[in-house]
């Protein structure tokens, strides 16, 4: 591709030896564009994440184009084929199962590969979930931090919570339904039941919820429900940090001498935390 031809040459998609990371709709197949349509329709192959799920789209809008499967599993055997069908002069079209592709997914690591070897990569834009959510949601949206899924292993996680207590920007996570209600009993043990948080369900489709407004409230929500479809988290920075109202030396002390004593840094920090009527995050910090 010639980097000083004008951009009218895009009305040629799609072109050969050109990755496409195509968006497509997290739920309502309407809004898919008629750009990515058109890739989809004339690329030599799409790769996609679960071709099950790609067929609907493709059914709805009679796309009748070739499906390799790219997913977390088979990424490592597929990025060579890929790599070489582009270096051949193919033009193929990477898709997610919704939204953009390369965000929580190997999309990533294949979009490197042909950037190091020197393969045009061009996007065509659509719906993502975190920014569907974020603009919806009333918090401020000029500045935030995107975390994706959190890991599973205790203690990452912990971590990466504290993390989230002591933003000033909004978080925006992602989270499996059946994970959801142990997600927000740990928001709400690090970060208080009355932190602002909207959690918003099956975005786009015919039975979006968006249910808010703090942790108390959407924990009382889904008490005695079933937890169903895609979810997105959006959670309010923290304005309140009060860190220097505190005798950072004395906690410190006490942190170590329970410590010693035998007890977990986590153990440790919730005693400290009850016993001075203050955040776990707070003293758990100072180690």
């Amino acid at each position: 591709m010639n980097i000083n031809s004008p951009l009218s040459h895009r009305s040629l998609e799609p072109e050969n030896s050109v990755l496409y990371i195509v968006g497509t709709p997290i739920g309502n197949l309407n809004d898919i564009s008629l750009r990515a349509l058109n890739v989809l329709k004339n690329v030599s192959f799409i790769a996609c994440e679960d071709t099950r799920q790609t067929k609907k789209l493709m059914n709805k809008f009679e796309i009748h184009n070739k499906l390799i499967s790219f997913n977390k599993q088979n990424s490592i055997k597929k990025i060579p084929i890929i790599i070489e069908n582009l270096l051949l002069g193919k033009s193929i079209a990477l898709v997610s199962d919704a939204g953009m592709p390369s965000i929580c997914d190997p999309g990533e690591d294949l979009i490197k590969c042909a950037r190091s070897e020197k393969i045009d990569v061009i996007c065509i834009p659509g719906p993502c979930a975190a920014l569907t959510a974020l603009v919806s949601s009333g918090m401020p949206s000029s500045s935030f931090i995107f975390m994706g899924f959190l890991p599973k292993k205790n203690i990452e996680r912990e971590k990466l919570i504290l993390k989230i207590d002591q933003h000033k920007e909004t978080t925006v996570l992602f989270e499996s339904p059946h994970r959801l209600k142990k997600l927000l009993n740990e928001l709400k043990e690090i970060c208080g039941g009355e932190r602002e948080i909207q959690v918003f369900r099956e975005l786009t489709k015919k039975y979006e919820q968006q249910i808010g407004s703090n942790i108390d409230i959407v924990l009382n929500y889904f008490e005695d429900k079933e937890v169903i479809g895609e979810i997105t988290i959006i959670i309010k920075g923290n304005n309140k940090l009060k860190n220097n109202e505190i005798d950072e030396d004395k906690l410190k002390k006490d942190l170590n001498e329970l410590k010693n004593a035998g007890l977990s840094l986590k153990q440790a920090s919730k005693y400290l935390a009850k016993k001075n009527n203050l955040k776990k995050s707070l003293i758990y910090n100072l180690y």
